[in-house]
């Protein structure tokens, strides 16, 4: 095939590779792949679950090393609590962690996919060989799938789903961990599903869900749910660095021994970078949302290559640019400028990160209630007061008025005891004398003690009649 030609035949992007011109879906049979790409994601997928299934085991002084509990608004991150009130670093957390994915999608295309996303990890590293362990490799699968309803095929389907459901009963109740934290999972345990029913409940249900994607909705979340292949279009340019195929080199295809002679391309047309994707789709066709880069093809080829004394990388990461024109890759413009606004945000999510108080201090003069005459001489304002311990230990936070012309009661205890995690409330009143005021709004510092060391000063605002 003329490479030419090659490229603009977009006839394979009029339909999806795992379904037929009928609409039926077509159940794909990967080859079990091998070579130092498989190795290398291996050691990547195996090293990230072992930090996903060890996470909510992992403490720092008592309490989780990773907590998102949405139910109860309580956060923490490698042991830092983040709370509510803390929302504007979650939203620059947010912000940092797109540009990041923009930025890698810019520079080297879906990597996230093929190395680092959970549904990738969890399908192709532990479901996919669950099943290459029972039904075999891709032809055996396809004789099982085939071979009518026997002994055989019942034990290893009961065997294989048996499997598969204790796996997702396992990941969803380490999702479950990372949300109400190890000590509340296992005290459903101890107690029994009876006395937490509406977790229990909960925990089947992402187990059920768990089970459908990996057992049978598969590859169908990369090209249909998951909104990411379809961005990538957007992302990507031909300085984009992708898992591609070297149509340069590679064509026009054929299998003649003398493909000098023939002056035919180095692929073979032996079809092993289709037999052992995921997705089903052919690379040398080029770029498609089904892609999740997982390098199973570059090492399909890479292992023909050899065996017929050519170079290896036929298929590989590169650019389009690079396979077309032979450049090296280098960082383009856009990546470039990309990389200074994850740079910049960065900056500004450890300001805030750094400068984040332990304790959150407000006062707010009460809603509805006007200034008050105490005497003839003094005016007040009524308080309400609030303090956040963003910390795990108890703090006592103490008011003090730093104006010397003014003077506060407290109204209950003078001391806040905020135990670890909470909120505490109050109300106080602040007077002043009517001959020292000038105007009719005016604000009062006050000092906020925590533990007796004074963290912050806060301004009060103040209400009073002006004097004639």
């Amino acid at each position: 095939m003329d490479p030419a030609k090659a490229l603009n035949d977009k006839e394979f992007r009029d339909h999806l590779s795992n379904v037929n011109t009928k609409g039926k879906r077509l159940w794909i049979f990967p080859k079990k792949p091998s070579g130092s790409y498989t190795k290398a994601r291996t050691i990547v997928a195996w090293s990230l679950m072992a930090l996903l299934f060890a996470g909510p085991f992992l403490k720092w002084h008592d309490h989780p090393l990773m907590l998102f509990n949405v139910m109860e608004r309580k956060f923490i991150l490698f042991g830092i609590p983040f709370w509510p009130q803390d929302f504007k670093i979650f939203a620059i957390a947010m912000l940092t962690g797109m540009v990041f994915i923009v930025l890698f999608t810019v520079v080297w295309g879906r990597v996230f996919c093929g190395w680092a996303c959970p549904q990738t990890i969890f399908m192709e590293m532990l479901f996919r060989k669950i099943e290459y362990w029972i039904d075999g490799d891709y032809k055996q699968q396809q004789k099982l799938a085939a071979m009518p309803w026997n002994a055989e095929k019942i034990r290893k389907r009961a065997l294989k789903h048996t499997l598969f459901f204790f796996w997702s009963f396992v990941i969803s109740n380490t999702f479950l961990a990372y949300i109400i934290g190890i000590d509340e999972l296992k005290l459903m345990v101890t107690d029994g599903p009876i006395e937490h029913l509406g977790s229990f409940v909960s925990l089947l249900i992402f187990t059920g869900v768990f089970y459908f994607v990996f057992a049978w909705f598969r590859e169908l979340v990369c090209i249909i749910v998951c909104p990411y292949g379809r961005l990538q279009g957007v992302m990507l340019d031909k300085k984009s660095v992708v898992v591609a195929y070297d149509h340069v080199r590679g064509e026009p295809r054929g299998k003649a021994k003398k493909k000098e002679e023939l002056n035919l391309g180095d692929c073979v047309d032996c079809n092993l970078c289709v037999n052992v994707c995921p997705t089903g789709i052919d690379i040398r066709n080029g770029i498609q949302l089904e892609c999740i880069n997982c390098t199973a093809c570059i090492d399909a080829c890479n292992e023909v290559m050899v065996k017929i004394d050519r170079p290896t990388g036929l298929i590989r990461y590169d650019s389009m640019e690079g396979i077309e024109q032979g450049r090296k890759w280098k960082l383009s413009g856009r990546a470039i400028a990309f990389s200074g606004v994850l740079v910049l945000l960065l900056g500004i999510l450890t300001y805030f990160m750094v400068s984040r108080d332990d304790v959150q201090a407000m006062v707010v003069r009460t809603p509805g209630a006007t200034y008050q005459f105490q005497g003839s001489d003094t005016v007040s304002n009524l308080y309400n007061v609030a303090f956040i311990n963003k910390t795990f230990d108890e703090q006592e936070i103490s008011i003090r008025v730093e104006d010397p012309k003014a003077s506060m009661m407290v109204i209950g205890d003078q001391a806040f005891i905020t135990p670890g995690g909470e909120q505490v409330k109050g109300t106080l009143m602040l007077k002043y004398p009517v001959s020292a005021i000038t105007r009719n709004r005016f604000k009062i510092p006050l000092a906020i003690y925590r533990n007796g060391e004074k963290f912050e000063t806060i301004e009060a605002g103040f209400v009073a009649p002006v004097r004639n």
